[in-house]
């Protein structure tokens, strides 16, 4: 029996081609459903970016805080969560431990909150206040406020204005908005910067003892 025989070269030519389309720049975004709350973060541009999770060796992504120890920490007037202007100028004279948050009602956020609250009587003993930042409505921060008795003062930065000005980095490459801790003393200016993303616990007892220090 005569068999048939087909140049490889014809195999090839005979394949539909087609252009891969480019994959256009967007913001990556994770809405939670308990608060409606929205994280934004790094836009895609590159369609290798999406390859994989990681970045590989050359990547040059890295994460720079505008705000360091030894600065003067940026003054900002924002609401809390009763819709009263509160700024940072009213907490001078004493220490201030400012914390910036990703949302309310997220399981990271709601065990730092809550750490905080357990040790809020230890911060008080210390001279300092407690301040929480995110970018949820005051709405938002009232009812998570009062659902853990939270007792210090939690100011909404809708928009992030305060948190791009503080230069907050972002984390899980740039997917998720920082959870990030500032030490203030009692001038204002920044004595420690504590990045807590993945152990919101862990930095509230090296937190006290660096303000006890003080």
């Amino acid at each position: 029996m005569a068999s048939l025989s087909i140049p490889k070269h014809s195999l090839v030519s005979t394949l539909p081609t087609q252009t891969p389309k480019p994959i256009s720049s967007q913001s990556l975004c994770i809405i939670s459903n308990s608060t409606q709350s929205q994280f934004c973060g790094l836009k895609l541009s590159n369609p290798s970016s999406l390859s994989s999770p990681f970045p590989s060796r050359s990547s040059k992504f890295s994460i720079v805080s505008k705000v360091k120890e030894g600065t003067l920490a940026p003054a900002f007037s924002l609401k809390d969560q009763d819709g009263r202007n509160v700024s940072l100028s009213k907490f001078k004279g004493k220490p201030v431990v400012v914390y910036f948050y990703p949302a309310d009602e997220t399981p990271g956020c709601t065990k730092q909150a809550c750490a905080f609250r357990d040790s809020y009587e230890k911060f008080k003993k210390a001279g300092a206040e407690v301040i929480g930042i995110s970018g949820d409505d005051s709405s938002s921060h009232k009812a998570f406020k009062q659902k853990y008795k939270l007792p210090y003062t939690l100011l909404s930065d809708e928009g992030n204005n305060v948190r791009k000005e503080w230069g907050v980095p972002s984390d899980l490459f740039g997917a998720l908005p920082g959870r990030q801790t500032y030490v203030l003393d009692k001038n204002g200016v920044v004595r420690l910067v504590y990045n807590n993303q993945f152990q919101p616990e862990k930095h509230i007892d090296e937190t006290l003892k660096f303000l006890q220090s003080l």
